[in-house]
């Protein structure tokens, strides 16, 4: 497919994300494609950085080939500026991909990159620290800190590090306050701050929300009968999370802060160790990414 626009978009692969037949033919598709697109393997978080701004100026679309750890890298870099976050989902859950309508299919994503349209979004800022999706502190982030032990990969393998820690969870306790006059206090299975509806692979935590409707969402799970989980865990997957009277969904354009002793969150499903009062911000039209075939938000367009 000749698209001189193709030759402005820099593919960045992580080749330790993912399962290893996906991240196999996905490198080895795009090495057959170097006639087409620019792409550079990268081990690290300091090597993807050093690759977008020594080529910054050369393209103007960065796609991230790997997972949400590997999205939320490239995109630390393009916040603020006109250059465009693509996504070329090879990871476990992909939840960031999945809500902009990103496929693991090469010829798509180059096409998507030819029409050359691009849509603006909001992000998360958590302690200052970049968020695309969702954070938060609670069940997610317990089987994030314990996926990231983990030698292999894939979803088979998330579904029994969820189960494990599932059976050994135990609430917290936190104190939520948004805004300047509204507090929540309470204990918790699960508390998320969401830009998006999912985790990842289609597990709905906020079926509500939208990164580009200027709000954040504040999911609330409190302690319920463990025999209930085959039914929380239907409504998790069938967008009717709110409906249950264990959860509390709120939305707001306010300033959120946490408190509580508990120290294993996540950002963008990757494990993280955050102490004290604990900030969440939303930052409105922050971020510039490629309009896709797929895209079921009504985003603006960059």
């Amino acid at each position: 497919m000749h698209c001189p626009t193709a030759s402005k978009a820099l593919f960045i692969l992580n080749p330790n994300a993912g399962v290893p037949p996906v991240k196999f033919i996905v490198s080895k598709a795009l090495d057959r494609r170097r006639h087409e697109l620019s792409f550079y393997k990268s081990l690290s978080i300091d090597e993807s950085g050093s690759l977008i701004r020594q080529n910054f100026d050369r393209y103007n679309v960065f796609v991230a080939a790997g997972g949400d750890g590997t999205v939320h890298t490239v995109a630390t870099k393009l916040i603020g500026t006109e250059k465009i976050l693509g996504v070329l989902p090879i990871g476990s859950g992909n939840g960031f991909a999945k809500e902009l309508g990103f496929k693991t299919n090469i010829p798509l994503l180059l096409k998507d990159i030819c029409n050359n349209q691009s849509v603006i979004i909001d992000v998360l800022e958590v302690n200052n620290e970049l968020c695309l999706n969702v954070a938060g502190v609670g069940l997610d982030s317990f089987v994030a800190h314990s996926f990231d032990k983990l030698k292999t990969r894939g979803f088979w393998s998330y579904v029994g590090v969820t189960l494990r820690n599932f059976i050994q969870l135990r609430p917290f306790h936190a104190t939520i306050t948004i805004g300047k006059d509204r507090t929540i206090s309470g204990e918790f299975y699960v508390l998320t701050v969401a830009n998006t509806r999912q985790f990842g692979n289609w597990a709905f935590i906020a079926p509500n929300a939208s990164p580009g409707d200027g709000e954040m969402d504040i999911v609330l799970i409190r302690p319920f009968p463990k025999i209930l989980a085959p039914a929380m865990v239907y409504r998790l997957f069938s967008k009717k999370l709110p409906g249950s009277k264990y959860v509390t969904c709120l939305k707001t354009s306010s300033e959120v802060t946490v408190e509580t002793e508990e120290t294993r969150f996540h950002i963008d499903g990757e494990p993280v160790t955050l102490s004290g009062p604990v900030q969440f911000r939303i930052r409105k039209n922050a971020l510039k990414v490629l309009r896709t075939k797929h895209l079921k938000h009504e985003l603006a367009s960059s």
